[in-house]
């Protein structure tokens, strides 16, 4: 499972958890630019290095209480070609980074990683930095509730509950785990490590946190990716809707696709029959849930998988093997719950950047009544009420994107959890900005899945080019699928 992510509130965690359960950053022997340096230890390897940078919670009382930010490094492969330092993170919000730089599902080329230090960190209170945690249940932390007028005041009542165990157990902290903190913890990282400037390549969220260092510290921004942008326009509860939206295109690009291969999947041989199948699925799954490898799921359980259909064929065959699987499932399975760090940590950044969040739950009721018929697929889901109804405003205003920073973004024409339009905004608020979008690209992470993509990063990370316009980039055609065995 990839490492680089959406938020983790909106898709799988973290496979190297365990991993990352071993990294100790202590102090030991000292770095001249003032981080103590030691092995990470545990099965990282002897060449990733790892250090705690001493931080203000809050930036506005440098003086006042501190936390911890858990650093790594990865030295440059050959030294005499170094050129800077790469910073690494994988997306979120919430989501660790200390073991970036050697997680192989970073893809970067010999040569990129020839002229880097790769430098890895966990964001504030996240981690190994300063962890937060509100003591929330399984159920607590469960955040996908499609909206239902019979349940809607128990969606509320849970939106309350989990910002108020936050505040109880987390107190003043929450306020400043923000984007803009994290961009200056970014910028004290490079202050330790003795650079002038800094690179960066981000994930996911990891492009909007870069977006706003590069608004905040433009003189101190060297090279930027930015992998499957945010749009800095809508955050964030506009990012759920957004979803909502990119998930009905994808939708109906999916069922025009199955159409044409009805032979294969047995789904609907015109688009309006296979969405037919879908919906009488859902409603089947509703009254008795269907089972999904071992996972009984309700028809708002498919529902929230929305992200399944950027990809056409993986979703084709699910969507059958569920036909097939239609029947009463046994004793339900155990679920995986994410960490509770995980999902404080992405509620305070998620409630805490914005202060456009609706305090009224009736105003959540209208969008998600409205959002169900405009986008059917997961548009209550998207809008119902969240925790951040109830959460307060953070340290300071969020951040305008709007300046002329040179970064190059990398996206997938359907990427489902960052979608195109998205990346579009972004791209527009960085003035200096070139794009390579993947035509036909499915997932959502560019990063490793396509040559023509990996070579315009290559290139602008080694030489400091851009492409000298925006570039398209094809992807290669999807074969024609076997059938499907039959269970």
């Amino acid at each position: 499972m990839r490492t680089v992510r959406t938020t983790p509130l909106l898709a799988a965690g973290i496979a190297a958890a365990a991993f990352l359960s071993t990294l100790t950053p202590a102090a030991a022997s000292p770095a001249p630019a003032g981080l103590r340096w030691q092995p990470c230890g545990g099965p990282a390897p002897a060449a990733l290095q790892c250090a705690t940078l001493t931080v203000p919670l809050d930036y506005a009382d440098p003086g006042g209480r501190k936390i911890d930010i858990a650093v790594s490094r990865l030295r440059a492969s050959r030294p005499q070609e170094r050129r800077g330092v790469l910073l690494l993170n994988p997306g979120g919000p919430g989501g660790p980074g200390l073991d970036l730089p050697v997680d192989p599902a970073v893809d970067l080329s010999e040569e990129v990683r020839s002229r880097y230090d790769l430098i890895g960190f966990d964001p504030r209170g996240v981690g190994r930095s300063s962890p937060v945690g509100c003591g929330l249940t399984a159920d607590e932390q469960d955040h996908e509730r499609p909206y239902r007028a019979e349940t809607f005041a128990k969606d509320v009542e849970w939106a309350r509950t989990v910002a108020d165990k936050c505040r109880t157990k987390a107190g003043d902290t929450l306020r400043h785990l923000t984007t803009r903190n994290t961009a200056r913890d970014m910028d004290a990282i490079r202050g330790a490590l003795g650079e002038r400037k800094i690179s960066y390549l981000g994930f996911s969220y990891g492009t909007y946190l870069g977006a706003v260092y590069a608004q905040m510290f433009p003189r101190r921004t060297d090279r930027f990716v930015l992998d499957s942008a945010a749009d800095p326009t809508r955050v964030w509860q506009g990012m759920f809707q957004g979803m909502a939206e990119g998930a009905d295109a994808a939708f109906a690009r999916w069922s025009e696709w199955t159409a044409r291969r009805h032979t294969t999947y047995g789904l609907g041989s015109t688009p309006a029959e296979v969405r037919r199948t879908f919906w009488d699925l859902v409603a089947r799954a509703d009254r008795e849930p269907v089972d999904s490898a071992g996972t009984p799921l309700t028809g708002d359980g498919i529902r929230a998988q929305h992200a399944r259909f950027a990809h056409v064929e993986k979703a084709a065959e699910w969507i059958a093997a569920l036909k097939a699987a239609a029947a009463p499932t046994a004793a339900p399975a155990t679920r995986e719950v994410p960490p509770d760090n995980d999902t404080a940590s992405a509620w305070a950044v998620l409630c805490g950047d914005s202060r456009t969040w609706p305090h009224d739950p009736e105003r959540y009721r209208l969008d998600a009544v409205r959002d169900a018929a405009r986008h059917p697929l997961y548009g209550d889901f998207a809008s119902n009420i969240k925790p951040c109804a109830f959460w307060g405003q953070g340290s300071e205003p969020p951040t305008t994107v709007d300046n002329g920073a040179g970064a190059l973004i990398l996206q997938n024409e359907w990427d489902p959890s960052t979608p195109l339009p998205g990346a579009l905004a972004m791209h527009r608020a960085l003035h200096g900005s070139r794009m390579v979008t993947v035509a036909g690209g499915e997932g959502h992470i560019v990063n490793g899945t396509n040559p023509c993509a990996t070579r315009a990063l290559t290139t602008y990370l080694t030489t400091g080019t851009l492409p000298p316009h925006d570039l398209t980039c094809e992807t290669p055609p999807t074969p024609t699928p076997n059938p499907p065995r039959k269970p």
